[in-house]
């Protein structure tokens, strides 16, 4: 329980920051704050389907709220680029337009049919972010996985590496609790290990990870599809989705280079761009950002909380994100984030 109203106070207290910032820039105070422009990280784009228990809805938006946010920048302003386009526009001459530039982690498959419709709208350039296990369906996603079996049982069994431990889910806050252990698990541990123990305990609850993947994912043909339109690209995002900076320099710079051969495959080009997955500075590290940088991507994404300035520390190949989050879709929460200003509050 002390979990779960400790998540909550945290969404308040980052719901007060964005409403104070949304004032603060409606009355063009601090203007200096939104540097050039942004990136907006997104994942999920569809319908919501409620859940009594939710543990990654912030990695979900409506369509609604896309078409709604784009719109927003638009009025206040922004001019959309492509991902690719940033290192010109962060290094070069300094114009009175601010820019936004999209992504999409992972190739969910509603990034094809809910959200490119409304950047077609918007005639707004986005990348998608495919890892190759998820598109050949040889890796799975522990996180959806795990969502569907707490939301499933009524307990599970699990070692954490001190024996097998029984852990009851009669409650949301049980399902909660669950969820952030074993999440911190999957960080905290070898991660292709905790994976494969939480693809099993969905397999003995009779949920199939593979079948999620497949339900979820775009395959090579769907991103095809998708390539070929002047408004998208695609961008590489490892192979097993596993956090870099915890690998073997090797390992790492392998799950980066077959990513991109990957991506070419499918493509026919090679790609510019890179994500880390997860993104955090736990996750990637400037080790993984020179690696990126040796391997001739021209930019690559954290999601480190950022707007683009020329002064940012590092390169192109390890810049910050803005995440458009499933908790606070309000049009004027993207004017306050893209504005800078929540992060000059928390003195970023």
């Amino acid at each position: 329980m002390h979990r779960l109203w400790k998540s909550r106070a945290k969404r308040i207290a980052i719901t007060g920051g964005l409403e104070a910032a949304h004032l603060i820039a409606a009355l063009r105070l601090m203007r200096s704050a939104r540097g050039r422009g942004a990136i907006f990280t997104l994942h999920h784009v569809r319908p919501h389907e409620p859940h009594a228990f939710e543990p990654n809805a912030h990695l979900e938006i409506t369509p609604e709220f896309l078409d709604a946010a784009l719109t927003r920048l638009a009025h206040d302003g922004y001019r959309f680029v492509a991902l690719d386009e940033i290192p010109a526009l962060l290094y070069g001459r300094a114009g009175e337009q601010p820019f936004a530039a999209f992504t999409l982690d992972d190739g969910y498959r509603n990034n094809l049919v809910h959200a490119y419709p409304i950047f077609e709208k918007h005639a707004a350039p986005f990348t998608v972010f495919v890892a190759k296990g998820l598109t050949e369906r040889t890796h799975t996603i522990w996180w959806e996985t795990l969502a569907a079996v707490l939301r499933k049982a009524g307990k599970v069994h699990f070692d954490f590496g001190g024996g097998e431990e029984n852990i009851t889910l009669f409650t949301l806050a049980d399902q909660h609790a669950a969820f952030s252990r074993l999440a911190a698990h999957v960080h905290g541990t070898d991660e292709a290990s905790a994976v494969a123990k939480i693809d099993a305990l969905a397999r003995h609850h009779e949920i199939d990870p593979a079948e999620l993947v497949d339900d979820l994912v775009m395959g090579a043909a769907e991103l095809n599809l998708l390539d070929a339109s002047p408004l998208a690209s695609i961008g590489a995002h490892t192979v097993s989705h596993r956090a870099l900076a915890r690998l073997p320099e090797a390992e790492a710079r392998e799950e980066i280079a077959l990513s991109a051969d990957h991506v070419e495959a499918i493509t026919g080009k090679r790609p510019q761009t890179f994500a880390f997955p997860y993104g955090t500075p736990e996750a990637a590290s400037r080790r993984e950002a020179a690696i990126a940088a040796e391997l001739r991507f021209k930019v690559a994404v954290t999601t480190r909380p950022g707007v683009m300035r020329p002064d940012l520390p590092g390169s192109t190949t390890y810049l910050p994100r803005l995440s458009l989050n499933g908790f606070y879709q309000k049009p004027r929460y993207v004017s306050a984030l893209a504005s800078g200003i929540p992060l000059k509050l928390m003195g970023r």
